[in-house]
């Protein structure tokens, strides 16, 4: 096995007796670090696992980013000088491609990219192993019509988008061969690996803090349901609005973005917007909550994950990574499809089915920071053990 050690008194390490670390001269490439989500959570645990390993970036914008990437060794590229790159990265799409793939990595001899666009496509430098954890590939490029749909683009600038994406598909399989493994965050994420790149992957889910998460007694549940997100079109809050509108239940929505006016206009008396809030109120919010409620198509879902960590239930759209964290009838219930009367037919199952909060934590507990460093160092180990093999096979 390719060596991946233990070490002690490690900068980053959480746990200096009992975490492993990625192995000497491993570099580390994110597509953009100008806002905080579920892959950039990802990409803390690799920083951890790989505290000095510098981390390769179109953009870096230190004011939108946790503090503590300020003690990160960050390298962003030249789309970073950029008028306007940081607070409007879109803008120059087509740059990021050659930003990419011009990068200059030191040599080293692991590259591991966080990619759900153009991150994937840098050439790792001879002898190295590129693995790539893919949140997805570009779905902007992949699925033209369901994005200019979901993000309510007029017509006109979809017409001017289409053959730009053409070739970016192009490109998007011309740089295929520069990655060794492909890991994907879900099993909806491997099936479009396959189907778009021709390539297998290996699937990985994303790390969930599941342990800050507990549950409350049955008594202290409150008759509140609760959406957790970014006020975004194709979160479709309105579809959860509407039905929580007719009704009369309680909705609590925490989260801020560009729809909440709209949204705010057509919610009912019995909806609340909570806005942003910390970390402990979230937990709290969680641990009360009759369910928690999504409607939108999710690559995985880390919120799902963090309301079953905290033992409720979960009313969530049958699609993307919904498959993989949520068991119908058993941890939540699935909504057919995305419309207002499949979410009060799913209402109307919740209120018919009972949930083990001991079973919804149990399942949670699956998706653990624990068992993604343990997964990501044995396929990372494999695959280095593999291009090993391969090298010494060609010199014999």
């Amino acid at each position: 096995m390719a060596r991946i050690e233990a070490t002690r008194d490690r900068p980053g390490a959480r746990d200096a007796n009992a975490l492993l670390a990625l192995p000497d001269r491993t570099v580390l490439v994110h597509d953009y670090l100008n806002q905080f989500g579920g892959a950039e959570r990802v990409l803390e645990v690799m920083h951890d696992l790989a505290p000095l390993a510098p981390v390769y970036t179109s953009i870096y914008d230190p004011a939108a980013m946790p503090a503590s990437y300020q003690d990160w060794d960050i390298r962003p590229s030249w789309i970073d000088r950029l008028p306007g790159a940081r607070a409007g990265h879109q803008r120059y799409l087509p740059a990021y491609p050659l930003a990419f793939e011009r990068l200059k990595l030191p040599d080293c001899r692991l590259v591991l990219s966080s990619s759900s666009a153009f991150a994937k496509m840098v050439a790792p430098p001879p002898g190295a192993v590129h693995v790539c954890y893919t949140h997805s590939p570009m779905r902007f490029a992949w699925t033209l019509d369901q994005y200019i749909a979901r993000e309510r683009l007029p017509r006109a600038a979809g017409l001017a988008l289409r053959p730009y994406m053409a070739f970016l598909r192009r490109q998007d399989r011309a740089t295929l061969p520069r990655v060794h493994q492909f890991i994907a965050n879900s099993s909806v994420v491997r099936d479009r690996i396959g189907t778009w790149w021709g390539r297998d992957a290996v699937v990985i889910h994303p790390p969930v803090d599941v342990e800050r998460f507990t549950p409350v007694g049955a008594d202290e549940i409150g008759e509140y349901f609760l959406m957790v997100s970014r006020l975004v079109p194709y979160k479709r809050f309105d579809l959860v609005i509407e039905a929580c509108n007719a009704l009369k239940l309680p909705l609590w929505i925490v989260g801020d973005g560009r729809d909440r006016p709209a949204l705010e206009h057509i919610a009912g008396p019995t909806v609340r917007f909570l806005g942003r809030v910390g970390d402990d109120e979230l937990r709290d919010l969680y641990a009360h909550a009759r369910a928690a409620l999504f409607m939108s198509e999710d690559d995985f879902g880390i919120a799902q994950v963090e309301a079953q960590a905290a033992g409720r239930p979960v009313i969530a759209l049958k699609a993307g990574g919904a498959h993989d964290t949520v068991i119908d009838g058993v941890t939540g219930v699935h909504v057919r499809d995305q419309t207002v009367e499949s979410l009060i037919a799913a209402f109307g199952t919740f209120e018919r089915t009972s949930y083990a909060p001991d079973r919804l934590v149990e399942h949670a507990r699956q998706f653990s920071r624990q068992r993604f460093e343990r997964e990501l160092l044995e396929v990372v180990g494999a695959t280095l053990e593999r291009h090993a093999a391969g090298e010494a096979a060609a010199w014999s």
